[in-house]
């Protein structure tokens, strides 16, 4: 898990947000593409020959590059049945890359990583970026509500909401808008107890110092923004460094 997360935080300090320098390929085979990195993990699509393909990550973990389609389908495919591309010359900037309020890395606190459950799911889009918005409540629309405004989850996390100031209403995408209720979601690290049993590893000895506001404040958190492959592949800050009232 550590490794992942290592190998996710060197490719955002070096390229900045994702796809702006990433590595290109092509499939030389027909190859299922994996939600994990395993073989025995669930097929999310067959891919045919030819098709070209972005690596999320420069190396290959078990075998398995970590890939993302030209439809933004994003999972694993066995690396001998891909073809990397040569890298270009002189690397074209996204037509709309995210700016960050917070430009220093140091502001964020990268220890954390190891905390972080199945890390590999995670693409980071810009590795330390400050956002401001109001806290509303994440369970509002959930069976069992939460006096705290976030869902308990099973790794230990939070899953909070931010309904974000105009100015970061482009942090948002689909997920965010069908899943999320139009909110950016963050997740503190090893919040609560853990009841996932693969998940005790990441919070074992780890209390975080994160200080979670009401419902109805207006703060601004500071941490990883990313998009989780998995679920609706919504965006969200994770993991957060730090959450401080404003107003």
């Amino acid at each position: 898990m550590l490794k992942r997360a290592g190998m996710f935080i060197t490719l955002a300090l070096l390229a900045g947000p994702f796809c702006a320098f990433s590595q290109q390929a092509t499939t030389n085979r027909t190859v299922i593409l994996r939600r994990d990195p395993s073989t025995s993990s669930p097929a999310l699509q067959h891919l045919a020959k030819d098709l070209r393909l972005t690596l999320v990550d420069a190396s290959p973990d078990s075998g398995f590059y970590h890939v993302r389609t030209e439809e933004d389908q994003i999972g694993w495919v066995f690396s001998k049945f891909v073809t990397l591309s040569p890298a270009p010359e002189n690397p074209v900037p996204p037509e709309n890359p995210v700016t960050p309020t917070v430009p220093a890395a140091s502001t964020c606190d990268p220890s954390l990583w190891k905390h972080v459950y199945h890390a590999y799911r995670l693409v980071v889009k810009q590795q330390c970026i400050e956002v401001t918005g109001t806290i509303v409540d994440a369970t509002a629309t959930q069976k069992h509500k939460q006096p705290d405004g976030v869902r308990h989850e099973g790794d230990g996390d939070t899953h909070g909401w931010l309904q974000v100031d105009p100015e970061f209403k482009n942090l948002l995408n689909a997920g965010n808008m069908s899943d999320e209720g139009g909110n950016l979601v963050f997740e503190i690290e090893c919040r609560f107890p853990v009841t996932q049993k693969d998940a005790q590893t990441e919070c074992q000895g780890y209390n975080d110092n994160v200080q979670l506001p009401e419902i109805g404040s207006r703060v601004r958190i500071v941490g990883t923004y990313v998009q989780d492959t998995f679920h609706a592949k919504w965006n969200e800050i994770h993991p957060v460094t730090s959450i401080t009232v404003i107003q």
